[in-house]
């Protein structure tokens, strides 16, 4: 049996991932709109996940009873959630958006484990959870913009909280469904519903794309969302979920934030504060701290091949 950290090391690497899209994708929003962007990441990524499920798994199939609860985690998961991030960032300011769209998130997703798991919510999660925390609030309010609760960003505040709270139920929506299917299966069929239920939303955006514009940071930009941020990210996130439990693995979104600093930096110039740098830290021994809790979650195994092909 591989050793838990590998699933450890792969939240984080897809931690990485996300947080370094905050800054890629800005070179793509130059030409498309948030909502034609959103949904080539996910369409384009659809093609690729069928043919790696076919190929990796010998089948695709999934029961007709559960292709309605597919559609409702994909229309939850990918359809509202993005279109919720990119108002509640239209309606709040960044520092508020960035830290209530991420910081409420594992809590949620501990809170309401027990109604969708068997998992254990130990004194270790808890105080590395709360360390974690608290780096994630120095690298967000640490930066050049502070956290604002006027009146005026209220409804991008409420939205950016209702990011969480729902991301952390589509989350554990997903585990019942993985004791029954891959993380693979799974992840394939909840986006090609996301995907179907986003399209109509970018009806107004596609007339606006100037496609001579397009240049090879843009291409990259939409490579690497569609292979790494969406089939490599989400594969590997639900797959170390489901083997290390969804309140662990949650707390994991902390290196986001980090991630995302660190990324503005590089390509974009942006100062790095000590006291992100601290945070950075801090996050790290949480995280750190989470890991070494030894009581599972009931992590559970994949059915096998032969079964997943019927």
């Amino acid at each position: 049996m591989k050793s838990t950290y590998v699933y450890y090391a792969g939240l984080i690497l897809v931690a990485i991932i996300w947080g370094a899209n905050f800054g890629i994708s800005r070179w793509a929003m130059e030409v498309f709109s948030a909502e034609v962007f959103v949904f080539l990441r996910f369409s384009l990524a659809i093609p690729l996940l069928f043919l790696l499920l076919y190929k990796l798994e010998g089948g695709i199939k999934v029961e007709k009873r559960d292709l309605l609860k597919l559609a409702v985690i994909g229309f939850v998961g990918v359809t509202v959630l993005e279109i919720l991030v990119m108002y509640s960032i239209k309606y709040t300011t960044l520092a508020n958006a960035s830290l209530l769209n991420v910081a409420p998130w594992p809590i949620f997703v501990a809170l309401f484990a027990p109604l969708f798991t068997k998992e254990v919510l130990t004194k270790k999660i808890v105080v590395g959870g709360a360390i974690a925390f608290i780096g994630v609030a120095l690298i967000i309010l640490g930066g050049s913009n502070s956290f604002d609760l006027s009146s005026q960003y209220m409804l991008g505040n409420l939205l950016a909280l209702l990011v969480s709270l729902l991301g952390a139920f589509f989350n554990l929506a997903c585990m019942p469904l993985m004791k029954k299917y891959s993380a693979m299966r799974v992840t394939t069929w909840y986006i090609l519903f996301g995907s179907v239920f986003l399209f109509p939303f970018t009806l107004r955006g596609w007339s606006e794309v100037q496609w001579s514009d397009l240049t090879f940071p843009i291409y990259g930009a939409i490579f690497y969302n569609v292979i790494l941020c969406t089939i490599v990210a989400f594969v590997v996130w639900n797959l170390s979920m489901n083997r290390v439990g969804a309140t662990k693995s949650n707390f994991y979104r902390y290196v986001v934030p980090a991630a995302a600093a660190i990324t503005g930096a590089l390509f974009f110039g942006e100062s790095i504060m000590l006291t992100q740098i601290i945070g950075a830290f801090v996050i790290m021994s949480g995280l750190v701290w989470i890991g070494l809790d030894r009581k599972k979650g009931k992590a559970t195994d994949y059915v096998t091949k032969e079964k997943l092909a019927n």
